[in-house]
C-alpha cells in the first residue's frame, strides 16, 4: 500500500484532512493550523506505506515545533494510524496496546461565567456568571462529571477586575503580578462555582498562562480547601513556546492543589523534565498538538513510572476527538479525562457516522471496535460548514 495523496480542507477554523492509498483506504485527521502547513509535509509522504507509522514519522517529526507548529504532523499521525486500522480490519487503540477500558471519561470546558448584561462583556466575570454557567453546564444531556472554568489570564476573567494585576500587558499570552484584590477575585468565583457543584462534579481551573510564580503560589495555596481536581498553566502555557518545569517544580511542591499543565508541549521529549523532576502533578498533551495520538500515550505510560497523572487536552472537531477515546482507551490507569471543547456547537456530532450516539454520555465516550478510528465523515454536513471558498477534498 502506498500513500498517493494528501488533501485538506477547513471546516469553520479548523482544518480536516485525508490521506488517499492506492488500495481506496484513506485515513482522517485533524490540524489546528492554517491548511498549508499540513499541505507542506505532502511531498515527504507521498509513496510511502501508511501502515508503517513510525517510518512516515520519522521523515517528518522534524518539521514540528511547539504549539501550532506541530499540528501538521500530529494530523498526519492520526489519519496514518486510521489507515493502518482499516488496513488491518482493527480499532486503533488494538494497534497501540489495547485498551483497558471501555468507556473513556470526557470533561467539559465551560469557558467563562454567562453574560448577565449582554451590554456588558465584564458581566461574563463575577461570581454569580459563573454559577449560572455551572447550573447550565450540570443540565447539559452528556452528563459530565467533571467541568473545567477558566479564571485568572486565561479567559480575561483578571483583566477585568480594576486592579486587580500589576502593570500587566493586554496581549497574549498576559503576563503580571496579581494583587491582594486580583486574587480575591479569582477566589470569590471559586466559591460561587462549588455551591453550584459541591462533592457530586469534579472542578477544575484553567488559570494562564501568565502568572508569576509567587502569585500561583499564593492562588495555589488559597485553592486548597476547595479540593479542585486541577490548576491549569498557572506559569508557562497555552502557545507558550518554551515551559519553565523548574518554576512549576516549585510551585506544586508549595502547595497541595494540584497543578497541571503541557497542551502546548511539542513531542515526548518537552514532557521529559516535567516528569522526570516531578515538576507538575499531571500532564495534558494535546494529540492534535503533541505529535499524534500514539506520542500521548507514550507520555502516560512514561509519566505513570513517576506517580504523575494525565488528563490530555482537546479542543476540536470528533475526528481528533474519536483519536483521544483510542489513545485513552490503551493508557495506563494514571488517566482521568480528556477535553470537550465543544458543548455550544449544536452540530459537532452530526459531521460523522458510524459510530453509536449520543457520543457522549453519562460523561463517558464509549470505545469503538470498527477499524481505524471508527468514523466517516457525513458529507452533506461538512459540506454544509466548509469555511468560505473551501471545498470538500475536491
Amino acid at each position: 500500500m502506498k500513500i498517493v495523496d494528501l488533501k485538506a480542507t477547513i471546516v469553520e477554523r479548523i482544518t480536516i484532512i485525508r490521506i488517499d492509498t492506492d488500495e481506496g483506504i484513506y485515513g482522517y485527521g485533524e490540524a489546528h493550523c492554517p491548511k498549508h502547513h499540513v499541505l507542506d509535509l505532502k511531498p515527504f509522504i507521498i509513496g510511502q506505506d501508511p501502515t508503517n507509522v513510525e517510518r512516515v514519522m520519522l521523515r517528518i517529526r522534524h518539521r514540528g515545533a511547539f504549539k501550532p507548529w506541530g499540528a501538521g504532523v500530529s494530523a498526519v499521525e492520526m489519519a496514518l494510524w486510521d489507515i493502518a486500522g482499516k488496513a488491518a480490519g482493527l480499532p486503533v487503540h488494538r494497534l497501540i496496546g489495547g485498551k483497558v477500558r471501555d468507556r473513556v471519561r470526557v470533561y467539559c470546558d465551560c469557558g467563562s461565567g454567562v453574560p448577565l448584561d449582554p451590554q456588558d462583556p465584564s458581566s461574563a466575570y463575577s461570581p454569580e456568571a459563573y454559577a449560572e454557567k455551572a447550573r447550565r453546564r450540570r443540565r447539559l444531556p452528556e452528563g459530565f462529571t467533571i467541568l473545567k472554568f477558566d479564571i485568572g489570564f486565561h479567559g480575561r476573567q483578571l483583566l477585568s477586575v480594576p486592579g486587580g494585576v500589576y502593570d500587566a500587558l493586554d496581549s497574549y499570552p498576559t503576563r503580571g503580578h496579581v494583587t491582594e484584590r486580583g486574587l480575591k477575585a479569582e477566589i470569590e468565583i471559586v466559591k460561587a462555582l462549588k455551591e453550584v457543584l459541591g462533592d457530586e462534579i469534579g472542578l477544575a481551573l484553567d488559570c494562564g498562562p501568565g502568572q508569576s510564580l509567587p502569585a500561583a503560589i499564593s492562588l495555589a495555596k488559597a485553592l486548597e480547601p476547595f479540593n479542585l481536581l486541577w490548576a491549569e498553566d498557572l506559569l508557562t502555557g497555552d502557545y507558550t513556546p518554551f515551559t519553565d518545569s523548574e518554576a512549576y517544580r516549585l510551585l506544586s511542591m508549595s502547595t497541595s492543589t494540584p497543578i497541571l499543565t503541557g497542551e502546548q508541549i511539542y513531542l515526548r521529549h518537552g514532557f521529559r523534565s516535567l516528569i522526570e523532576k516531578n515538576a507538575v502533578d499531571i500532564v495534558a498533551p494535546d494529540i492534535c498538538d503533541v505529535g499524534g495520538l500514539a506520542e500521548a500515550k507514550w507520555i502516560a505510560e512514561f509519566a505513570d513510572l513517576y506517580g504523575i497523572l494525565i488528563a490530555p487536552h482537546n479542543f476540536g472537531l470528533p475526528i481528533a476527538f474519536m483519536a483521544n477515546v483510542h489513545a485513552a482507551a490503551a493508557m495506563p490507569m494514571n488517566f482521568i479525562a480528556f477535553e470537550h471543547h465543544m458543548a455550544d456547537v449544536p452540530w459537532w456530532e452530526d459531521l460523522v457516522k458510524g459510530i453509536e450516539k449520543p457520543i457522549i454520555k453519562d460523561g463517558f465516550a464509549k470505545v469503538p471496535e470498527t477499524p481505524g478510528l471508527g468514523i466517516e465523515l457525513e458529507e452533506k454536513v461538512v459540506r454544509k460548514h466548509l469555511a468560505e471558498g473551501e471545498t470538500y477534498f475536491e
